[in-house]
């Protein structure tokens, strides 16, 4: 039930990206916004991207200044809010329209990071025990670290090729409506 409560409750509750949403009956939003903050955590942990963690000041601020505005708000205003998600993910990821090619570049995707995953996790074991037979500590360590930090480097790659291509293509669309200009 969507109701105003306790200043000092939902100020707690504030402090818990969602939970403060949750607590005055809005579950869609806090839901939303405790998933997209707890899954920012999980994909950083789990691919090892720490430079992604910087999202998370941000959906924490917006979750609190949130909960802060619909509080202030008159009774008014406030019984007027309507409980939705943040965000839909048949509108961000229209899934069903998209084509061939954009469904085998997502589940190449997907692959790719199911890999860097797999490796990050099982390198030491297949890889790890045999290096120190071969090599002395030292190259050991600097294979073993290579090792480890090859995921990140071809994941890189990838987003520097992805970028280059949507510039490309972007200046071809460009070059292409420039030419209808033209011709008008």
């Amino acid at each position: 039930m969507i109701r105003k409560k306790s200043k000092g409750w939902t100020f707690i509750f504030s402090l818990l990206p969602g939970a403060g949403e949750m607590y005055m009956g809005f579950m869609k939003q806090g839901v939303s916004i405790m998933g997209l903050f707890f899954a920012t955590i999980a994909v950083a942990a789990t691919l090892n991207i720490g430079p992604l963690t910087i999202v998370l000041p941000i959906i924490w601020c917006y979750s609190f200044f949130n909960v802060h505005n619909m509080y202030s708000l008159s009774d008014e205003e406030f019984y007027a809010l309507e409980d939705d998600y943040i965000f839909h993910l048949d509108r961000i990821l229209p899934i069903n329209q998209w084509s061939k090619q954009q469904n085998k570049i997502v589940a190449g995707i997907l692959i790719i990071a199911g890999i860097c995953i797999f490796w990050n996790e099982c390198v030491d074991y297949l890889i790890g025990s045999w290096i120190y037979v071969w090599f002395s500590e030292s190259i050991a360590n600097s294979i073993s670290q290579f090792l480890h930090t090859l995921p990140r480097l071809v994941i890189a790659v990838i987003l520097i090729c992805v970028g280059i291509r949507m510039i490309k293509g972007k200046k071809v669309q460009l070059d292409l409506e420039e030419e209808k200009k033209e011709e008008l």
